[in-house]
């Protein structure tokens, strides 16, 4: 259902329209900002197409980053908000599939509306809020449709990662794929491979993270996508592994943790290879990991709270109630982590220093650490307050942890 407009949040960014058009260039915002102000959903990135060069677009703001000039992009820093204001053009061939190997700059809003990947991304709106709709965008928003602008074999060719985009937009809105859109995507779906991974990650995370995600596995299994990625194509019962009624999975690390879950013997490393990830989402995989395996150990409790990064809480909630027969909210993790009696063991009383004047006969070494491994635990887990006093009495009289 299209829902009323609302446009107070491109109030910031009007300013940027009327600054272009004050040199007297046309100014529009353009794509998905678009089509989520039509359904009612909350916007992401706001873009901006001009009728200006991206070297105007320098002259006339104070603070750009030429971030892609060469195709016309720059980013206009306003408010402390970015904003990517592109010129209007036409592209040439495609045959890096990614980029076009020449842009020609135009006036027209028109042809550069036309070179866009489909009908609901084809919009265009001015600072009064008149929209541009050239493609029946709006039917389709309206119809719940994806389709391509124009020729789909030519669009899906010119960049098969829009076969992905199409997949992402029906996962994150619950859009239908129109049977000649979708037939194109399989045509094409081959080419896939020959994309940049890291590419195809960022929109498969999205993808995973879309509140329709069941609506688009089952389009990526009718296509049998799967067979051109990566550690998929080796394994393809995988994506038939995932659990009914599948919901949203925040984040690429997340992802790496469930099917991990699912197919152990596909490790970690695997797939942190594989797919190119970051230290960081590798960093989350393997803490998620760890946490699944604690709370099948031990179920929920202090312990596991203060060892999961707090930003990997509401994962761990979405990963506990898809994979185990359980059922645990969000709150039951903010509870007990605002109950701890210390968030890291640079809060101990007690430090290293103080664990050698405890016994200074003995010579440094691993045992300080492994009492201080002890005292951390005690100390999360209840068995001790965390004073420094009763602390020292307490590795007194538990002689095991300083072994």
């Amino acid at each position: 259902m299209v829902k009323t407009m609302d446009l107070s949040i491109f109030d910031e960014a009007k300013e940027i329209l009327e600054r272009l058009e004050s040199y007297n260039h046309k100014a529009y915002f353009v794509g998905g900002c678009v089509r989520d102000m039509i359904l009612g959903r909350k916007i992401g990135d706001i873009d901006i197409a001009t009728s200006a060069a991206p070297e105007l677009v320098q002259q006339i703001f104070e603070n750009v980053i030429p971030v892609g000039i060469q195709h016309g992009t720059v980013i206009v820093r306003h408010n402390r908000q970015s904003y990517e204001v592109t010129t209007f053009r036409t592209d040439g061939k495609y045959s890096d599939q990614r980029h076009p190997d020449s842009v020609t700059f135009i006036q027209s809003i028109d042809e550069d509306l036309r070179r866009r990947d489909f009908t609901i991304n084809a919009l265009a709106m001015d600072k009064d809020g008149e929209i541009i709709d050239l493609f029946r965008g709006r039917k389709d928003i309206a119809d719940r449709v994806i389709q391509t602008v124009g020729n789909g074999y030519e669009r899906f060719e010119e960049d098969p990662l829009r076969i992905i985009r199409a997949l992402r937009f029906s996962s994150q809105l619950g859009f239908t794929i129109s049977e000649l859109t979708m037939a194109n995507m399989k045509n094409l779906k081959h080419e896939i491979e020959g994309i940049a991974v890291e590419r195809i990650k960022q929109e498969f995370a999205k993808f995973f993270a879309g509140e329709h995600v069941q609506s688009g596995i089952a389009y990526l299994k009718e296509m049998q996508l799967d067979h051109y990625l990566p550690v998929f194509r080796n394994h393809r019962e995988l994506i038939h592994e995932l659990p009914d009624g599948l919901t949203p999975v925040p984040s690429f690390g997340a992802l790496i943790a469930l099917f991990h879950y699912l197919a152990p013997q596909i490790t970690i490393q695997d797939w942190s290879s594989q797919w190119k990830c970051s230290n960081k989402e590798k960093r989350v995989a393997i803490d998620l990991t760890l946490a699944l395996r604690q709370y099948n150990k031990n179920g929920l409790d202090s312990w596991l709270v203060y060892c999961l990064p707090a930003a990997c809480h509401s994962s761990i909630v979405v990963l506990i109630n898809l994979l185990l027969d359980e059922r645990v909210e969000l709150n039951d993790f903010l509870r007990l982590n605002s109950n701890l009696p210390i968030h890291s063991r640079q809060e101990l009383a007690i430090n290293g220093h103080d664990i050698k004047q405890l016994f200074p006969s003995r010579n440094g070494g691993p045992w300080i650490k492994n009492i201080l491994n002890a005292v951390e635990f005690a100390v999360v887990t209840g068995k001790v307050d965390n004073d420094k006093n009763d602390l020292k009495e307490w590795i007194k009289w538990n002689p095991t942890a300083t072994n």
